[in-house]
């Protein structure tokens, strides 16, 4: 945990050397960081459900939205 804490101080401490401009891109990238990981939950989780709706999913009154 403390060399993580380190780590963190070390980042922040760059951070602050940066001009705002390169500060902004690097909150953009952290941002993008953290959408690709929800983004691959979602997609997981999505694939866990499948099997459990495909019942409800594959249904003759639904076919027409399938062809949408």
């Amino acid at each position: 945990m403390q060399k993580r804490a380190h780590g963190a101080r070390a980042l922040v401490e760059k951070i602050h050397s940066l001009p705002p401009e390169k500060v902004a891109e690097v909150e953009d990238f952290v941002d993008f960081i953290a959408q690709r990981d929800e983004r691959s939950l979602r997609r997981a989780a999505a694939k866990l459900s499948e099997k459990a709706f495909r019942k409800v999913w594959t249904n003759p009154r639904d076919a027409a939205y399938d062809r949408l």
